[in-house]
């Protein structure tokens, strides 16, 4: 009688074990640790440093909802985690919002790419900015402004 109990704990135990192990797994500060790192965490965010030099690939990971800030041009494909692809020419300045998400990276490019992603640790904060997302981009002073902060930030 004891017997079941033990086997269905087992069995929730092990699964939530995989579970964990997957999302960890797809963590990009430990899957790929040369294209993502830590500049800056508090409870509210997480600001990761991308970097991606010429025709480098990246294996599946995961993102929080977040914004992503172009620092150098940049010719990428994303690759969704249902094979889907996506090409985007990334412009210095530029800043967007992306949900959270699961991807592969390839610059297409021959010179590295360079950006800041800041994500938002709040899952309800972050899905509601989503919602909000039809709202209009940043105008070119205020990118300009931001790219600029950036910069100087990491010197």
């Amino acid at each position: 009688m004891g017997k079941p109990a033990y086997s269905g704990l087992y069995r929730v135990t092990i699964s939530l074990a995989l579970f964990c192990a997957t999302v960890f797994a797809q963590d990009p500060l430990k899957v790929e640790p040369s294209h993502y790192k830590l500049a800056f965490e508090n409870e509210y965010v997480q600001v990761v440093n991308v970097h991606y030099g010429p025709h480098e690939k990246s294996s599946l990971h995961a993102h929080m909802g977040g914004v992503v800030v172009v620092l150098t041009a940049g010719h990428l494909q994303f690759t969704d985690e249902n094979g889907k692809t996506h090409e985007v020419f990334a412009k210095p300045g530029e800043a967007r919002w992306y949900p959270p998400f699961k991807h592969k990276v390839e610059n297409l490019g021959d010179s590295p790419y360079n950006a800041v992603y800041i994500g938002i640790k709040n899952k309800h904060l972050a899905s509601e900015i989503s919602k909000n997302s039809g709202k209009p981009e940043m105008d070119e002073q205020t990118k300009k402004l931001v790219a600029e902060a950036l910069l100087a930030g990491m010197k």
